[in-house]
């Protein structure tokens, strides 16, 4: 299952050794290369005041749910600096939302407005284009699966076919994410559920 980029935004960090919330993602960091997810920035009580803040890499995700990411303490989260692979993509700030979208041809197919991420591997599957406004009236938006796009750069996406063939290949999952927590194994009891509460969502 799939699961959108805004849904990923305030989501809720779970600690085993906290047995609770600990922090928050509040923004993707994607690495261009290969249009993966490597790491979440974090805000929060647990969280470090460096330069960018500290930060979730999605390596250290024990288990993921529509509760929160489970890891096992803060001891995951690490700044920028301490690793050199990490740092270099940072460096990139590699914005995905907001790039524009043609097709190897140039034909121009509107704009990247969010994306579609597997939260297995956190790879990006799909991105939802916005349609030019000449032809946003009949067809507002357009769903493009990760098997289109050839090349990303610090201005667009290219991808390989013309929109009608997009169209016709493109398919729409469900975004609820549907995986096993520890926050809910069966032997919980209904105090110890309490005792956890559920994530602020404000």
């Amino acid at each position: 299952m799939l699961i959108k980029d805004t849904d990923l935004i305030n989501f809720p960090i779970l600690s085993l050794h906290m047995s609770g919330m600990i922090a928050k993602t509040s923004e993707a960091i994607i690495d261009p290369s290969d249009l993966k997810i490597v790491g979440f920035y974090l805000v929060g009580p647990e969280v470090g005041d460096g330069e960018h803040g500290d930060i979730l890499q999605v390596g250290d995700i024990r288990e993921f749910s529509n509760l929160g990411m489970v890891i096992d303490s803060s001891d995951e989260f690490v700044n920028a600096d301490d690793i050199v692979k990490l740092k270099d993509v940072v460096n990139i700030n590699f914005q995905l939302i907001g790039k524009k979208v043609e097709t190897k041809k140039k034909t121009k197919l509107g704009k990247v407005i969010g994306y579609t991420v597997n939260p297995q591997d956190f790879m990006i599957q799909q991105i939802v284009v916005q349609r030019p406004l000449m032809k946003s009236f009949l067809d507002p938006e357009l769903l493009v699966g990760r098997s289109e796009i050839v090349n990303v750069d610090d201005e667009k996406v290219v991808v390989r076919d013309e929109e009608k063939k997009i169209r016709e290949r493109a398919t729409k999952e469900d975004f609820v994410p549907n995986f096993v927590n520890p926050f809910r194994e069966p032997q919980l009891s209904h105090a110890d559920n309490q005792t956890l509460g559920e994530p602020d969502t404000q």
